[in-house]
């Protein structure tokens, strides 16, 4: 769950600072507010690619920062930016990679962007999700890894048939290429590496002023914390003998001071170890400026460099002939692609017995959308005969057909949606691929597109059923939805001293009347549309009350043992 959000010099965000609840949290405000930057900061919290034109204009540096809670476990993100266009990224105090962060992103967040929902109109998108949903993910890795070696062995295959000439060139390149990454000898996450100590290489004598000082603070000068600590712990000692609930303290008094004395040794040695001289940071942009040489010809990711040597080195031998003859490469082509297809046919026999569950359980889900007479049907196409069809996502072709009006035949979703129909249809996908909640936190950025009236109230309904099982975030401009919500926050655009300032105010209850008036009535709000804005909140609380029990009931039968924070536990600390 999403507690704490921190922004600064983001875009048009000087300074933010979001506490989120549990719950249904709604984010309105007038368009071009900067409702989705918000968004767009978490995005790039949890590994987005990240832009220098993000910087707010003559900032040096926008540092985003976020508090998440998982089960009884507190955990600190922050990403800052750079004008020079540099970032870095950092879990729980300490230096994290990109890949770091869309790993932690997947256990914590599921993000619905702006036009995400777009991309269900492209057929390749829907084998992954019925693989979602039927929890697929050990068979369709085993199907990719399996269509790897046979997609080398047919490559290897047909350079071992070149004529001497084309062998010959061939040669000449890979000799060329291979000879370029071998001689940098990149190693695995070098980049991340070096950009990590660039960045305190950079700033190398502010890091050793402030590990000095922070060491003589703690240990070695006069008054130093560790020596003043031990008069603290002897007067504590006697209150202890005067009253017990002083003994805890006492008892943790070693622990304390080992901190303490772990850290001012860190200290010393961290500043120690800081090479202040500009040789070694020209090095380290030495050193970096070739990896991105070698990442542009052969990348995009150092990963990709170090797959592209080693394929080299084995297309190497394969043409001087050291890896055998065509012969020895047809016998292990043709067993490659037996473990392939068996592989892939398994998964296909999975995929079928999934995909009407698949679609009974998304009827279900868009029937609670106003949608309650589609129809729905996942079409699998087997091409097990078709080798030019095969793919790393087996034999398997699919599609997602649809009929949203009785009597009409089911059609190709990407042919027959409006965009209403494929809001919805991507909000029943969402909720299917979140589960069960476990803490997770659901952001919906303008999942209103395309709806209105009886559709929009449906909607919200929905999205205040899922606050009952996730902390659900959602963008919207609709009143219909912001009246179910149970927090609600309103974000505003101004400009001060020539610039342009957004907030974020969490509203009060007669704040939110006045909000869903202005959504409802524009900016001229008559007393009669509060009027309505009154209804329509007390109208939702209703919904919610009722909603309760049966949520209750819910999380009571499928996770009887969940943890719950204990009782009298702190509450998270604002960073």
């Amino acid at each position: 769950m999403l507690r704490l959000l921190r922004i600064r010099n983001l875009a048009v965000i000087e300074a933010v600072e979001v506490e989120f609840e549990p719950g249904f949290n709604v984010l309105t405000g007038e368009t071009g507010a900067g409702k989705s930057i918000l968004v767009e900061a978490v995005g790039l919290l949890l590994g987005g690619r990240a832009s220098a034109d993000l910087v707010r204009t003559g900032e040096s540096q926008a540092t985003i920062e976020a508090l998440f809670e998982s089960g009884d476990q507190e955990i600190v993100v922050r990403r800052e930016l750079s004008s020079q266009g540099r970032s870095r990224s950092f879990i729980n105090g300490a230096l994290a990679t990109a890949a770091a962060l869309r790993d932690l992103s997947t256990r914590l967040v599921e993000l619905h962007g702006q036009h995400e929902h777009q991309a269900l109109l492209d057929p390749q998108t829907h084998l992954p999700l019925l693989d979602a949903y039927a929890g697929l993910h050990q068979p369709v890795r085993t199907v990719a890894d399996a269509w790897v070696a046979v997609r080398t062995l047919r490559e290897q295959l047909e350079r071992s048939r070149m004529d001497s000439r084309e062998k010959a060139a061939r040669l000449d390149l890979i000799a060329f290429q291979l000879g370029e990454i071998e001689k940098a000898t990149p190693a695995a996450h070098e980049d991340d590496t070096l950009a990590a100590t660039r960045q305190v290489l950079a700033s190398a004598e502010r890091v050793q002023r402030l590990c000095e000082e922070s060491y003589a603070a703690l240990y070695d000068s006069d008054g130093a914390a560790l020596s003043a600590l031990g008069g603290i712990w002897k007067r504590v000692g006697e209150l202890s003998e005067i009253d017990p609930r002083f003994v805890p303290y006492v008892e943790a008094r070693d622990g304390i001071k080992g901190q303490l004395e772990d850290l001012a040794f860190f200290l010393r040695s961290y500043a120690d170890g800081v090479d202040a001289s500009p040789g070694r940071l020209q090095e380290v942009e030495d050193r970096l400026a070739l990896l991105e040489r070698l990442k542009r010809k052969y990348g995009p990711t150092l990963d990709d460099v170090l797959d592209r040597g080693r394929a080299l080195g084995r297309e190497r031998d394969l043409l001087t002939g050291a890896s055998g003859r065509a012969e020895d490469l047809e016998a292990a082509l043709r067993a490659a692609t037996e473990t392939f297809l068996v592989a892939a046919r398994d998964l296909s026999r999975r995929r079928r017995a999934a995909a009407g569950p698949f679609a009974r359980t998304l009827e279900e889900l868009v029937a609670e959308l106003a949608m309650a007479r589609t129809r729905f049907e996942v079409r699998l196409n087997e091409r097990e005969l078709d080798p030019e069809a095969w793919s790393e996502r087996g034999i398997d072709e699919g599609e997602f057909y649809l009929s949203p009006n009785p009597g009409e035949d089911l059609r190709p979703l990407a042919r027959i949606v409006s965009g209403g129909e494929l809001s919805r249809v991507m909000l029943a996908l969402k909720t299917l691929a979140a589960g069960d909640g476990g803490g997770k936190t659901l952001i919906f950025d303008e999942v209103d597109a395309g709806i209105g009236g009886r559709v929009a109230d449906v909607v919200g309904s929905r999205l205040q059923s899922l606050g009952s099982r996730f902390q659900v975030l959602c963008i919207t401009h609709l009143p219909q939805i912001a009246a179910r919500a149970s927090t609600h926050f309103r974000i505003e655009k101004d400009v001060r001293g020539g610039r342009t300032v957004t907030t974020v105010q969490p509203l009060t209850a007669s704040d939110r009347i006045d909000e869903l008036a202005r959504m409802i009535g524009g900016a001229v709000v008559s007393e009669p549309v509060r009027t309505t804005a009154r209804e329509m909140i007390a109208g939702a609380a209703v919904a919610q009350d009722a909603m309760a029990p049966r949520a209750k009931a819910k999380d009571e039968s499928e996770s009887p043992r969940k943890v719950q924070r204990k009782a009298g536990s702190p509450k998270p600390a604002k960073m």
